[in-house]
């Protein structure tokens, strides 16, 4: 028979109300007591349930996150923040693959329900009015990643996509290059699509150089779009000398494209990303991006979440620094 936390109390020699206070974290009792309880609970073995919890103290200790593409190394990374603190807090994860799917989003949010957590942290999607409906009904607080909405009081943890995009291309533009392509996300993306083409154009302007509609072309943020669309870039525009992929994978399949091609990287063409996941440093040539510190964002927004869920504080949107790391993929032009 699986012990039970009144087990645990007698063992103890401590009151339920006690052993209640120390798995939940809420003090009140000395340093050695908590070091007894914990004692007796790894002795007996004993694992607390989280709906019996919930009953007592209204919450499961439970957070949902969703994601469009959970498989992502840009995902991976956030997620990696989100878990580091929440289970420094004694809060579990439910991770939700939502594929860019209304009707699946749909779906999960009605599993959280139904699993009664006490809140939500949503990725890299557009919280749609359908979504922001299905979160009021929970009566749970909610915090956006990498995401804004029109909500004044739904916080996001975000970098500042037309800053970056401007920051990466000016960075191309002071290593000499002119003649610099953008592979961009989807047209219709406006969290990171249009914001970051916006930060393309707004530094070409800047630096007086004409805007040419062939050196930008339009991908998904993957792996296989950044092969395909830079294979395109050479047919149309073979005399670029840059690329800017709107994201680390979008970069690294330029630079499985152009090994294949028989291009140098920066020799023959520079190149240079944006998100700053850890497999950007792990390909040859190391890739040059502009880095968004993900785990951090996911921590930031974690920390927010659990924040309001035991407070029942409104956190306002929080913009955090991005920066260039300067690797192997870009070379001065003289």
């Amino acid at each position: 028979m699986n012990p039970t936390i009144k087990d645990v109390a007698k063992r103890a020699n401590v009151s339920i109300a006690t052993v209640s206070r120390v798995l939940n974290n809420l003090g009140g009792y000395s340093d050695k007591t908590k070091q007894k309880v914990n004692e007796v609970i790894r002795e007996l073995g004993y694992q607390p349930n989280a709906i019996a919890r919930g009953l007592i103290n209204k919450r499961t200790h439970t957070i949902g996150v969703l994601f469009p593409n959970v498989s992502s190394a840009f995902s991976s990374d956030i997620l990696q923040g989100v878990e580091d603190y929440a289970h420094g807090r004694n809060y579990s994860i439910v991770v939700c693959n939502t594929d860019d799917d209304g009707k699946r989003t749909l779906k999960y949010l009605q599993l959280l329900r139904e699993k009664q957590v006490d809140g939500i942290i949503f990725s890299s999607s557009v919280l749609k009015e359908e979504y922001y409906e299905a979160i009021q009904a929970m009566n749970v607080p909610v915090v956006l990643v990498s995401s804004e909405s029109n909500y004044a009081t739904v916080p996001y943890v975000k970098v500042d996509d037309c800053l970056a995009a401007c920051d990466a291309v000016e960075y191309l533009i002071g290593k000499g290059h002119r003649k610099i392509a953008m592979i961009s996300g989807g047209k219709e993306d406006v969290l990171a699509g249009s914001p970051r083409v916006d930060g393309y154009l707004r530094a070409l302007q800047k630096h007086q150089i004409p805007f040419d509609s062939r050196y930008l072309v339009y991908g998904d943020f993957r792996f296989e779009s950044g092969c395909i669309q830079f294979e395109a870039l050479l047919q149309t525009v073979p005399d670029v000398t840059a690329v800017f992929a709107a994201s680390d994978e979008m970069a690294i399949g330029v630079l499985s494209a152009a090994y294949k091609l028989g291009i140098r990287i920066p020799d023959d063409i520079s190149v240079i990303g944006f998100d700053g996941v850890q497999l950007s440093n792990m390909v040859v040539p190391p890739l040059t991006t502009v880095s968004q510190p993900l785990q951090e964002m996911g921590k930031i927004a974690a920390e927010t979440l659990i924040r309001s869920i035991e407070t029942g504080e409104t956190a306002e949107g929080i913009i955090v620094s991005h920066s260039i790391v300067e690797r192997q993929t870009v070379r001065t032009l003289t």
